[in-house]
């Protein structure tokens, strides 16, 4: 990689969702040169790139690995976080669903904001980002650079989830209307059965800009200043600190967790917290860090006979995969996923049932032992609220995590989770899949156990992140929002973050379209200031 630059117009911090898209948009004009900061390496490692492999890189060098503090709501636990690390950032290792979310997802936006995040907006972005295989909806891309595919060979027991949920009253529709009501086969970020990442559809086509560089294993430590405007980057590669200065802006794109670290490892946060670590305050902005919001998932797990993906690296499969780009290894895991309430009076879904034909226990941390399925319940519009803070004011010491699951003081959050859950168990009754399921593994119960307690011990005991946290450098028109709807960071000059972060609620959908989006959005910022 073109590694010669040290000063450029723009210096980007990360390469994921968004930064690999700032980084080609920008670079795109002969005339700008562009630092992208990575601290990860290059995206070779071939379990980024087999599609139902990414589970191997959670706890790799290639994922920062984080933990969240202990949880009161699920039973005192600890929950594993992975964030991807290297180019393409989680794009790299993400399950490679595409759901846009609800037009009203991006409403709600511009009623915080303006009106320049509405649907009606945003769309024209999603028409550029899109390449939709057989796409019908005028609103859907159909020569963008992310290639949003068919599965090539998902399994037989998610055609017997689909007609299962037929079964329960539910529609199956194609997937990402603006106002899904059913259930989908899921779309994925995928080129003839292998992962497309942004570091594919972006970033690798830009790299033979000479006016771009990527440095990879250079983590970011601190925003440099001169008076109130960003003038760089200071980071650390290979155990040395280091500079890059931006002629024009810095903008940061690490992440919903790294991106509020850095702002205030930079002196830009909460003054009392700053202070405590030994930081000068540069500008103080109390909603640095708040306002994180995680979609939280959990899971009723039964064993079947065969046909699930715990046979996926046995060696007919992988002779299938490297010939053919076809069979298991293809498999995203969450193969189908729909919209339902928890309360027949809400205007909207509130929550998501996601199916995966595999043994997805334990956070996939742990090996699986046995052919099994999972039935997912998502809470898409969690009441509770978070925060990221400094747990020193050392850049490389991993931040605190407290996404404080189910904490909201009147119980929405578990009451909307518990119903979710039933109506998981609910599916798995009908009789297309319940023919297909043997017994109940997760949550271990007999089947004498109350349906009440099998529920409950389901939610504290096996839920955990569907890895899309948000919303801790909240945007807004309020002065209490840390960046504007320009993504200008309030307070100083010539830095904007463009990441998950700048969400100021969370979508009914999965935040990988929505992030590069945010990138897409903030190039035409960027370029039109």
């Amino acid at each position: 990689m073109n590694q010669a630059l040290s000063v450029a117009d723009y210096v980007i911090v990360g390469s994921g969702s968004a930064g690999a898209v700032l980084a080609d948009r920008l670079s795109a004009d002969p005339g700008s040169s562009v630092i992208v900061l990575e601290a990860g390496p290059e995206d070779k490692d071939k379990f980024a790139h087999i599609p139902a492999a990414f589970p191997k890189l959670f706890r790799s060098n290639l994922d920062w690995d984080y933990l969240t503090e202990p949880q009161p709501g699920l039973g005192g636990r600890e929950i594993y976080w992975p964030r991807g690390k290297m180019l393409g950032g989680s794009s790299s290792m993400n399950a490679m669903m595409w759901v846009r979310g609800f037009a009203a997802d991006y409403d709600e936006w511009a009623e915080l904001t303006d009106e320049s995040w509405s649907f009606k907006e945003v769309v024209k972005y999603y028409r550029r980002i899109e390449n939709v295989q057989d796409a019908s909806d005028p609103d859907s891309g159909t020569a963008g650079p992310i290639l949003v595919s068919h599965q090539r060979s998902p399994r037989t027991l998610t055609q017997a989830f689909l007609e299962a949920v037929r079964e329960t009253g539910h529609p199956v529709e194609r997937p990402n209307k603006s106002r899904p009501e059913g259930f989908s086969q899921t779309m994925v970020t995928q080129k003839r059965g292998a992962r497309w990442s942004t570091a594919d559809a972006y970033l690798r086509p830009a790299l033979t800009r000479k006016n771009l560089t990527v440095l990879t294993g250079a983590q970011a430590t601190r925003v440099l200043f001169e008076g109130s405007a960003a003038v760089g980057v200071e980071y650390e590669k290979d155990g040395t600190r280091r500079t890059v200065h931006a002629a024009k802006e810095v903008v940061l794109a690490g992440g919903a967790i790294n991106t509020p670290q850095l702002l205030m490892l930079s002196g830009i946060g909460d003054q009392t917290q700053l202070r405590e670590h030994g930081i000068s305050v540069r500008c103080h902005a109390p909603g640095v860090g708040k306002n994180l919001l995680d979609h939280l998932v959990s899971f009723l797990g039964y064993s079947v006979e065969s046909d699930s993906l715990f046979a996926a690296e046995k060696f007919p499969q992988l002779v299938n995969y490297l010939t053919r780009r076809r069979g298991m290894l293809t498999s995203n895991v969450g193969e189908a996923y729909g919209f339902a309430r928890s309360q027949d009076d809400l205007a909207l879904p509130d929550l998501e049932m996601i199916f995966g034909p595999a043994p997805f226990f334990d956070e996939a941390l742990i090996p699986a032992t046995r052919h099994a399925v999972v039935i997912g319940s998502i809470l898409l519009k969690p009441q509770s609220r978070g925060e990221i803070s400094l747990r020193s004011g050392d850049p490389l010491d991993k931040p605190v995590i407290d996404p404080r699951y189910l904490s909201d003081s009147d119980g929405v959050d578990r009451k909307a989770m518990l119903e979710g859950l039933r109506q998981c168990d609910e599916v798995a009754s009908a009789p297309a899949l319940k023919s297909k399921l043997g017994s109940m593994i997760r949550p271990a119960v007999s089947p004498r156990t109350p349906s009440e307690e099998m529920l409950l011990r389901a939610l504290e005991e096996n839920a955990h992140t569907l890895y899309h946290p948000v919303g801790t450098c909240r945007m807004g028109s309020d002065t209490a929002s840390v960046v504007t709807p320009e993504l200008r960071v309030r307070g100083v000059d010539k830095l904007r973050v463009a990441d998950a972060s700048i969400m100021p609620t969370l979508i009914r959908g999965h935040t990988h379209a929505p992030s590069i989006l945010i990138g897409e959005r903030a190039s035409d910022l960027i370029r039109n200031s």
